[in-house]
């Protein structure tokens, strides 16, 4: 067991290295998230990874891997627009328990949503939705929110600026 965490904790310190490394590419905004969005989808086989950026007191779809999903959700709906309300990580073990859940693929069944911070004010989120029930920790909302901090200028650059 401890090998296997390791070798987690290994991928992770990679991953994130490559995240810093994308972020400093001098490529548009949208495609360093979609690269982004990208690294973390596929490193790890999740259902949906990606961004949503808030624009018009709404959060919009950005750059995302998966398929199709919701373009708009209003603060306090959804796991996502929970977690933009109240300017935190939400987790939800199994979506089908959480009130209010914008189903976008019936084949998602646990969800981290991590919120992007430009100062204290909320800019977008990164979502990453599973097929399996309960795949996400307090490890992985650890990391996701290293991942927020990095790429909070690129948001920045799509977001209202109000």
């Amino acid at each position: 067991m401890a090998s296997s965490v390791h070798q987690q904790d290994e991928v992770i310190k990679s991953l994130l290295a490559q995240i810093a490394a994308l972020a400093e590419d001098e490529g548009t905004p949208s495609g360093v998230l979609a690269n982004i969005a990208s690294a973390i989808h596929y490193t790890f086989g999740y259902h949906w990874t990606g961004f949503y950026i808030v624009n018009d007191n709404k959060l919009r779809i950005g750059p995302f891997q998966g398929p199709v999903a919701c373009t708009t959700i209003s603060k306090g709906k959804g796991v996502c627009g929970t977690s933009w309300a109240e300017a935190r990580t939400v987790i939800v073990d199994d979506v089908r328990t959480f009130e209010g859940h914008i189903a976008c693929s019936p084949l998602s069944l646990s969800e981290i949503v991590v919120p992007i911070f430009y100062g204290n004010k909320v800019i977008g989120v990164l979502d990453i939705d599973s097929d399996h029930v309960s795949a996400f920790s307090s490890s992985d909302a650890n990391w996701l929110e290293q991942v927020a901090v990095i790429v909070a200028p690129l948001v920045y650059m799509l977001c209202d600026k109000n």
